[in-house]
C-alpha cells in the first residue's frame, strides 16, 4: 500500500515556487512527494515584464536550478484538466498525476475578452515571448516616431508606460485609463507620479472607456479614435479558466473561492494561492499582487505541513504595506499604505525609491534559496501576514 503523500503544485511562478520549496523543507523526511508543473523551464519574473517590454534582458533563471536540493520533481507541461473527484491532474492531455493535496498557483491573465479586438490586436505582459516581440516592434516604431497606447492606469500600466517611454525616446506613448493613474495613492505621491509622466512626455486620456482595439488604433466610448501602432493591454485580470472548467467553485472572474485557510470551498484538498484565489480579509478582498501572493504561498505551505502533522491551522491574515511603482529605470515612487491598501502620509521618491523598488522586485529568487534552509518572512515587519502556526 502506498503511504506517500502526493502533493501537486500547478504553476511555477512566484507563488507556486515559494509554496513548493517551503513545503519541501517543512515536510522533509515525512514521506511527502511534491511535483511542480509548469509549461516552460524558465522562471518568469512577472514583476519585471514591463522592463522586457522596453527592450531589457532579464536574468535567465531555470526552474530545475531553483529547485535543486529540494527533492521536488519538476514536470514541464501544461495542466489541461483537473478531476477533483478522483483527485487527478492531466498534463498535456497525456500524463496523469494523482494528488492528496493540490496547490493551484496558475495566477491570473489579462482580461482581454472584455473589449472587441483586444485579444487579437493588443499585447499583454502574460507571455514573455510575446513581450519580447512587443519590445522589438516598439524599437522599430520609435525609429520612425510612431505611437504606442497603454490601456490601464493601474500600477502595471504606469510601470509599462514609463518604462517604454524612457527606453524608446522616439515613441509617443498614450496611457488610457478609466480612472486617474495612481488614483489609489495619496495626493503628494500622485503629484510626483504625474510630474514623472509629464517629464517622459506620456499623454493621458482619463475617464473614457475603450470600446474597441484595432490594428492601428484604439476606439473610445467618447467616439475618439487614438492612433496606435502598438497597443499594450494592462486593464483587468481574470483567472485561468482551468479551475471553472474542472468544476471547482469560482467567482465571476474565475478565481477559486476559498475559506479562511485558503482551501477551496467546493474541494478542500485544493489550496489556491496568489492571483488564482478569491481571498477576503475583514476589510475587503485582496487584489492580485506579488505583495499579497507570496504570503498566501508561504501560509499554504505551512498550513499543509501542520495538517500533515495533525496540528491545528490558524486563519490566513494579511495587510498591505506599500505600493511600489517604478517610473523607468531611474525614478520611482513608493506609497506606504494602511493594511487595507489605503494611503498613509508617507511616501518615497527618486533614487531612494529606485533602490527600494529594486529590493522588492529582486527579492523572490533569494527568498526561494533561503526557504530551502529556513522559514523566511515574506512581508516587511509592518505587514500583518500570519503563518498557519
Amino acid at each position: 500500500m502506498n503511504t506517500e503523500t502526493r502533493i501537486v503544485v500547478l504553476g511555477a511562478g512566484y507563488t507556486g515556487m515559494l509554496a513548493a520549496v517551503r513545503l519541501a523543507r517543512r515536510t522533509r523526511g515525512r514521506g511527502v512527494h511534491i511535483t511542480i508543473v509548469n509549461p516552460v523551464a524558465r522562471f518568469a519574473e512577472r514583476l519585471r515584464m514591463h522592463q522586457v517590454a522596453a527592450g531589457q534582458e532579464l536574468a535567465d533563471y531555470r526552474i530545475p536550478d531553483l529547485l535543486r536540493g529540494t527533492g521536488i520533481e519538476f514536470l514541464q507541461g501544461r495542466a489541461t484538466a483537473i478531476d477533483p473527484v478522483l483527485r487527478r491532474v492531466t498534463v498535456d492531455d497525456t500524463r496523469l498525476l494523482d494528488y492528496d493535496h493540490l496547490i493551484y498557483a496558475l495566477g491570473g491573465v489579462a482580461a482581454t475578452d472584455t473589449v472587441p479586438g483586444a485579444a487579437e490586436y493588443a499585447c499583454t505582459l502574460d507571455n514573455p515571448v510575446a513581450v519580447h516581440h512587443f519590445s522589438r516592434r516598439a524599437a522599430e516604431i520609435a525609429a520612425r516616431g510612431g505611437e504606442v497606447a497603454v490601456i490601464g492606469g493601474g500600477l502595471t500600466g504606469i510601470e509599462a508606460a514609463t518604462e517604454i517611454a524612457a527606453g524608446n525616446p522616439g515613441l509617443r506613448v498614450t496611457l488610457i485609463s478609466n480612472a486617474e493613474p495612481g488614483a489609489m495613492m495619496g495626493e503628494r505621491a500622485r503629484g510626483y507620479l504625474n510630474r514623472a509622466l509629464d517629464r517622459l512626455g506620456i499623454a493621458r486620456l482619463v475617464g473614457s472607456a475603450v470600446t474597441e482595439v484595432r490594428p492601428d488604433a484604439v476606439e473610445l466610448a467618447s467616439g475618439e479614435r487614438i492612433p496606435a501602432d502598438l497597443t499594450l493591454w494592462t486593464a483587468g485580470v481574470r483567472g485561468v479558466p482551468l479551475a471553472a472548467q474542472s468544476g471547482i467553485a469560482t467567482d465571476a472572474r474565475g478565481l477559486i473561492l476559498v475559506d479562511q485557510t485558503l482551501k477551496s470551498l467546493s474541494h478542500p484538498e485544493i489550496h489556491a494561492v496568489g492571483d488564482a484565489a478569491a481571498v477576503r480579509m475583514p476589510w475587503g478582498p485582496l487584489h492580485g499582487t506579488c505583495q499579497s501572493g507570496m504570503p498566501t504561498a508561504a501560509y499554504t505551505a505551512d498550513a499543509i505541513a501542520r495538517e500533515l502533522r495533525g496540528k491545528p491551522v490558524r486563519p490566513f491574515r494579511f495587510g498591505y504595506i506599500h505600493q511600489p511603482v517604478s517610473l523607468g529605470r531611474d525614478d520611482a515612487v513608493i506609497q506606504f499604505t494602511h493594511r487595507d491598501d489605503t494611503p498613509r502620509r508617507w511616501y518615497l521618491t527618486g533614487r531612494a525609491a529606485v533602490r527600494y523598488k529594486e529590493m522588492v522586485s529582486g527579492s523572490p529568487v533569494p527568498v526561494f534559496h533561503l526557504s530551502k534552509k529556513m522559514n523566511v518572512a515574506v512581508t516587511l515587519p509592518a505587514g500583518e501576514y500570519a503563518t498557519a502556526a
